[in-house]
């Protein structure tokens, strides 16, 4: 039943995620606009647009946060794999990656949402959304906290 579950949630957001990068509006993708949109919200977290787009589009599967966020640095259409640590470094620094960045993807990845097939599983197991909406914005909420105070320790302390 969660593998039943995990693909009704997998198939849709692999939909969606291949929609939001390759759908252009002018000049830019739809995942260029909802990042810019973010931009500002994840700037007090200490991250990017594109992070947190990525970890919004990662809900079904937070495993591939990360290959959304090269994906979008890159401007591919679709997910990418890299086996190269330096490369993907180097993909990160260039797109302004820091040490506080780093830090608060950590804190975040710890801190946020749990997939969408945990939380359908545990919809279904508590009978109700009650405890899946908890289950979901407990930890974002703290995550969130979390990141805008490292971010204003970080800027008053080391920057």
């Amino acid at each position: 039943m969660y593998f039943g579950r995990a693909i009704a949630v997998a198939a849709p957001a692999g939909l969606i995620i291949w929609l939001f990068a390759n759908i252009q509006i002018g000049d830019s993708s739809i995942l260029t606009y909802v990042a810019n949109f973010l931009d500002p919200f994840a700037s007090l977290m200490g991250l990017d647009g594109y992070i947190l787009t990525a970890f919004i589009l990662g809900l079904p599967a937070n495993e591939i946060v990360l290959p959304i966020i090269l994906m979008s640095y890159i401007g591919q259409g679709s997910l990418v794999s890299m086996e190269e640590n330096m490369a993907i470094r180097q993909i990160l620094v260039q797109n302004g990656w820091t040490l506080l960045t780093g830090i608060n993807v950590m804190l975040f990845t710890l801190l946020h949402f749990p997939c969408g097939t945990t939380l359908l599983t545990i919809k279904k197991e508590a009978g109700g959304w009650k405890w899946a909406i908890l289950s979901f914005a407990l930890p974002t909420v703290c995550g969130i906290v979390l990141c805008m105070f490292t971010t204003l320790v970080w800027n008053v302390f080391v920057v």
